[in-house]
């Protein structure tokens, strides 16, 4: 797996590259299967995103306040109780199987 980065003049400032054996690394790890031709392609695409992304470092954010939304909006906050629903017969109603109060489902563990 090879990710490199190269800049001729800072180091902070580095070009992302991604090989096509991380790439076929991060498929397998996601259960993806891809051709050889498609591990070039998404490697090149990936290079590009990552060089887009390190191209976000270069914004001057300082003095820019971290926001969850352009909107200035307060949330309805509840009541932090614990219940248990207290439907619990209507959620088991929909089971294949129940048993005293629980999901029946088969062993999967050996």
């Amino acid at each position: 797996m090879t990710i490199t980065t190269t800049n001729p003049e800072r180091s902070d400032d580095a070009l992302v590259t991604i090989d096509k054996e991380t790439v076929a690394k991060v498929a397998k790890l996601a259960r993806i299967k891809i051709t050889e031709a498609e591990q070039e392609k998404f490697a090149g695409e990936l290079t590009g995103i990552m060089n887009w992304i390190e191209q976000l470092s270069e914004v001057d954010t300082d003095g820019v306040e971290p926001l969850t939304s352009v909107v200035d909006v307060t949330l309805h906050q509840r009541k932090d109780e614990i219940t248990d629903g207290d439907i619990r017969d209507k959620v088991l109603s929909n089971a294949p199987e129940a048993q005293e109060g629980f999901f029946v489902v088969p062993k999967v563990v050996e």
